[in-house]
């Protein structure tokens, strides 16, 4: 009997500990939220330019797009798509984006959180020393790198300002050998082997930990594409993590509010309009689901859709 006990405990802890594994290998619960990635001011000397021939804040705009994108944990906006939408709005150059215009092009393209940022350091910041063993004069190099990125994520519906950091990473190397290497790249796989590129991947990974962390109090949320008596259509799907059962409540947007002394938006009343729940989430390859309605009536295209 005690032995059948251990077993049992034994079983359960192996259970637990894979559950805490994967939620630390960052695993989300839940529906992914939609982030849009603006292109980065660009506010270092304009010395290095990255292998395709952009500078910092698109390279390094582009590189955390990527990041996200192999993730999976976020559905993330075409770079098309949001540079579209800036053309619009005439907002293609990046130091014209603020916090406020990133939230309203972010609710055209139905996101939750816009990313912006500005490159303020990227490059050397030491060079070579000189040195000597033995009596005997030896010249000794070192290299260190610094790239700083001042990052902000806005939410797109009420233009609050969630975090608001600076990264900074350095990179250092010397040695009797080492010859100062330059910032010009023809490829991006010496681009990785830099200490430049490397210190840009360290700022990348820490701008992702602190997006899963300012993230995760905040709530996702859709809109209905399509709405008759019997069912609806949403504008997310397997792609967003959604799955076949999931029920989700309909709210209908009121009044927005605007701060009288700050003119940006609070936010706006909310009417809920009822529940509904996912029957097939792979309309459109996965970008879209058509749910049954479990209870309300008179639904709308644009009303907007929220996890339990």
């Amino acid at each position: 009997m005690k032995k059948v006990i251990k077993s049992l405990k034994f079983i359960f802890f192996f259970i637990l500990a894979l559950q805490v594994a994967g939620l630390t290998a960052g695993e989300k619960k839940g529906a992914k939220k939609r982030i849009a990635v603006f292109e980065f001011d660009d506010k270092t000397d304009h010395r290095v330019l990255w292998w395709t021939g952009q500078g910092p804040g698109r390279g390094m705009a582009d590189m955390l797009i990527t990041e996200l994108v192999k993730g999976g944990n976020y559905t993330v906006i075409e770079r098309t798509a949001l540079d579209k939408i800036l053309a619009e709005q005439n907002l293609g150059k990046s130091g014209l984006v603020t916090p406020q215009t990133a939230a309203q092009t972010g609710k055209l393209l139905g996101v939750d959180i816009a990313v912006i940022g500005a490159v303020t350091e990227f490059g050397h910041s030491k060079g070579d020393v000189g040195g000597s063993a033995k009596g005997i004069g030896v010249g000794v190099s070192s290299q260190t790198v610094t790239v700083a990125v001042d990052v902000r994520f806005v939410n797109t519906t009420t233009g609050e300002i969630l975090a608001a950091e600076n990264i900074r990473r350095d990179k250092k190397k010397r040695g009797l050998s080492f010859r100062k290497q330059g910032l010009s790249f023809n490829n991006r796989n010496k681009f990785d082997q830099s200490l430049i590129g490397k210190a840009t991947r360290d700022a990348i990974e820490d701008i992702m930990k602190l997006l899963d962390d300012k993230s995760a109090s905040l709530v996702w949320q859709g809109k209905i594409v399509k709405a008759d008596a019997s069912s609806v259509i949403i504008n997310a799907g397997a792609e967003a993590g959604l799955k076949v059962g999931d029920e989700l409540v309909v709210y209908r947007k009121g009044e927005e509010l605007i701060d009288p002394d700050t003119g940006i938006s609070l936010g706006a009343t909310e009417a809920k309009v009822g529940k509904i729940k996912v029957t097939d989430n792979s309309i459109g390859k996965g970008k879209a689901s058509r749910c049954s309605i479990v209870s309300g009536s008179g639904y709308q295209r644009g009303d907007v859709v929220k996890e339990k």
